[in-house]
C-alpha cells in the first residue's frame, strides 16, 4: 500500500472512501499527479518513485492553516 498527499484548494471536492482517478504530469525535475478533474495536486516525485496505478482511494482529508490535504492510498 502506498500513500500520497495532494493539496486541495477548497473543501467538498472529494470524500473519504471515494475512488479517484489520477493523471501524471511530467516535468524536467520529475512528475506530479492530479486528482481529476483538477481537484488536487501532489508534490513532485523523481522517476524512480513514479506511481504505477491510475486510481486510488481517498483515506482522509486534513485541514490546517495552509489548506486542505487529501491522503490517497494506492495498491502498490
Amino acid at each position: 500500500m502506498r500513500e500520497i498527499e495532494f493539496k486541495m484548494e477548497r473543501p467538498g471536492l472529494v470524500e473519504a472512501g471515494q475512488t479517484v482517478e489520477i493523471t501524471e504530469h511530467e516535468a524536467l525535475s520529475g512528475c506530479s499527479y492530479i486528482i481529476e478533474p483538477a481537484v488536487a495536486m501532489s508534490a513532485c516525485y523523481k522517476g524512480r518513485d513514479r506511481l504505477k496505478s491510475d486510481h486510488g482511494v481517498v483515506k482522509e482529508i486534513k485541514h490546517n492553516d495552509r489548506g486542505y490535504y487529501v491522503i490517497v492510498n494506492f495498491d502498490e
